[in-house]
């Protein structure tokens, strides 16, 4: 089959690899009708040091079973999944506490280690009871943009949300214009925010976030932006900050426009060591929690709001290519000429 290979920062091929083949009583096979381009996929894009054979690259998607193993009993041949980022048992204790990252026999796609990725043709899943999530739609239903977010940027919108304590009268600030962000104004407004500021640069992903909710945008960075945000909120800060980026710029404001028993949900991959503004966030009682969104427990809770268009987080898909566009695909996310990416294999 084909798939998505990169080699080295820049250096994204699309190559033949080898079928996916149940190795596990537990697996199943997928045929990928739907992947995309993350955010995330960008930072290997700029820094993967020279890796030999390369690493398969993707970790959302939306495909058709076509093959499951003898321990396999809540999804069949032939159902259309949605197959969030991380793979799950959704046995273990953390699974039953609704944190399917921290799996005990889990993981994550397209990031190495052996697992493929899912822009390509096939893909195995490793738990696939406890994994995929069968979607009561056929493979080309208008709604599959809307559905393929389920896999990723809705829900870790959504958990970025639920971390910072987002909920009916509050004031938000949801820190980055990409996909997550704009997820993160759909999740804040869903949950009965008051006031939702979104802090971005480019204007048509601005204009997107207004349409999603936003009530305000702040375009200025560092102390501008402080500065700006505490002029919207009556000079105390946001009570719920979303941090969309995962740069120690972007959590460090975060932390710094948060009002005093505020919230940051943190859910950019941090590209840093330490949490910045640790003084502030230490005596402004400023909550930080989140990480990785355990989206295969939040699918069943947002997947109504999207079959009855309540949401519509499809909309932050400004491109569609086949597999071999993908390397252009991951050009154009990084040149900041297309937002999200979809791939239709």
């Amino acid at each position: 089959m084909r798939a998505t290979v990169m080699h080295r920062a820049g250096d994204v091929r699309i190559e033949t690899v080898p079928d996916p083949v149940l190795q596990a009583p537990t697996d199943a096979i997928i045929r990928v009708t739907r992947a995309c381009i993350c955010g995330s996929d960008l930072w290997p894009y700029n820094d993967l040091p020279p890796t030999p054979g390369g690493q398969q690259m993707g970790h959302e998607a939306i495909g058709i079973v076509e093959a499951v193993g003898a321990d396999v009993h809540r999804v069949t041949r032939g159902q259309l999944v949605v197959m969030p980022f991380a793979f799950s048992d959704g046995t273990c204790q953390f699974c039953d506490e609704g944190l399917h990252t921290s799996c005990t026999h889990g993981g994550f796609f397209g990031n190495g280690g052996g697992i493929g990725g899912a822009q390509a043709e096939a893909l195995r899943i490793p738990q696939a009871d406890g994994t995929l999530f069968a979607l009561p739609v056929g493979p080309d239903d208008a709604l599959m943009p809307s559905l393929l977010t389920l896999s990723d940027v809705m829900g870790t919108g959504h958990h970025a949300a639920v971390c910072a304590k987002v909920g009916p009268g509050k004031r938000v600030a949801v820190v980055g214009d990409g996909a997550v962000g704009l997820c993160g104004v759909i999740a804040a407004k869903r949950l009965g925010a008051e006031q939702i500021i979104i802090l971005g640069r480019h204007k048509d992903r601005l204009a997107l976030a207004q349409r999603f909710g936003a009530t305000d945008v702040v375009t200025e960075r560092g102390e501008a932006a402080v500065q700006h945000l505490r002029e919207l909120t009556g000079g105390f800060g946001a009570h719920s900050v979303l941090e969309c980026v995962g740069s120690e710029a972007a959590m460090r404001t975060a932390a710094l426009i948060a009002r005093p028993g505020g919230a940051v949900g943190r859910v950019g991959v941090p590209h840093y060591d330490g949490t910045p503004a640790g003084q502030q966030t230490f005596f402004g009682n400023v909550s930080v929690a989140g990480g990785p969104a355990p989206v295969r427990a939040t699918i069943a809770e947002l997947l109504p709001d999207v079959m009855e268009g309540r949401i519509e987080p499809g909309l932050v898909f400004d491109r569609t290519v086949d597999l071999d566009g993908v390397p252009d695909g991951y050009r154009a996310m990084n040149a900041r000429e297309a937002l999200k990416v979809m791939v239709r294999p």
